[in-house]
């Protein structure tokens, strides 16, 4: 006899996710009922992992567990909100134990780390696919956007970029690393860290932010487009891992620019914030490192060593990849 559908999630969804006392009704009913803050702006996000497009067949189910709420997690901390409550669709071809038992073990880990309560979903069966829902709050009127940035803001981004795309090239069997180099990479596609500490602090200090889902490239433009400004890069100030530079090497700025999945943030700032944004980035354990400036205008311009540089790359889309 077959699981149901009720079975499983008891069996394994029930008690995933950190325990919440705004949470009036949780799993287990048709719907969720969940306290918001009065003074509180409620902010909603969504996305979907679907096997083939954004992970590989046979993928580990820990790190789609993980992934899953971390894309999510990403596009809550560049609004500079705080997490709260998640809801989960996922379609399953068939009800496998011990898949599901470490898909809900990633998922639980990371939900608990950021204070994430899952409080309803759906579960069926279908070619696999994972649909997060992440609501979160913040005060009112303080959200970051990406419009906002002005000309002479400094540009940043956080963590290291480009390493993702590589790890996902090393699984794929089209990029070359050695050993250490291959596990960093593939750890950076299949675990990313959602700056959702560091999106919070930045509320006060930043101008403009985006997650960096899609590449630095295109996803920088989108905030300068968003913010009517234009902005220059200088491609020696990429915050690249040694991983990515010693699998890439010259051409690791151009896997920088262009790789996504990275979850990183790219914000602007006004340089009286330089020592701020410092010591939050120390506060949070999140590194940041400045990039460029903003300029009135519009464009995007690439320097390295203060020559101008052409590359055509775009990007991740979903619909050209």
């Amino acid at each position: 006899m077959g699981v149901s559908e009720t079975q499983l999630i008891e069996r394994y969804f029930r008690h995933v996710g950190a325990p919440r006392d705004d949470v009036v009704l949780g799993i287990g009913d048709d719907a969720a009922l969940l306290q918001v803050p009065g003074d509180a702006q409620l902010v909603l996000t969504t996305d979907a992992l679907v096997e083939g497009v954004h992970f590989l067949p046979g993928a580990p189910a820990r790190s789609l567990g993980h992934r899953c709420l971390a894309v999510n997690l990403s596009d809550i901390a560049a609004m500079g909100a705080s997490p709260r409550w998640a809801l989960l669709a996922l379609n399953l071809p068939q009800a496998d134990a011990h898949w599901l038992e470490a898909f809900a073990a990633g998922f639980d880990a990371l939900a608990r780390l950021h204070g994430v309560a899952l409080v309803g979903g759906n579960l069926s069966r279908g070619p696999l696919s994972i649909t997060v829902q992440l609501a979160g709050v913040l005060p009112r009127g303080v959200a970051l956007r990406r419009e906002g940035a002005r000309a002479g803001d400094a540009l940043y981004v956080s963590g290291s970029i480009g390493d993702a795309a590589a790890g996902l090239k090393c699984l794929q069997g089209t990029l070359a690393a050695s050993a250490p180099a291959r596990a960093y990479l593939q750890g950076r596609f299949e675990f990313p860290t959602p700056r959702v500490e560091l999106g919070a602090g930045l509320r006060d200090l930043a101008s403009a932010c985006i997650d960096l889902s899609d590449g630095l490239l295109l996803d920088a433009q989108r905030l300068l487009r968003a913010s009517n400004c234009r902005a220059c890069i200088e491609l020696e100030r990429l915050p690249l891992s040694a991983a990515l530079v010693e699998t890439c090497g010259e051409l690791a700025w151009q896997q920088g620019l262009s790789g996504g999945e990275d979850y990183e943030l790219c914000f602007s700032a006004p340089p009286a914030q330089a020592a701020a944004i410092e010591a939050l980035a120390l506060r949070t354990a999140s590194p940041v490192t400045r990039i460029g400036v903003l300029g009135a205008g519009s464009g995007l311009e690439l320097k390295l060593h203060n020559v101008v540089m052409r590359f055509a790359a775009s990007g991740f889309d979903h619909f050209q990849a």
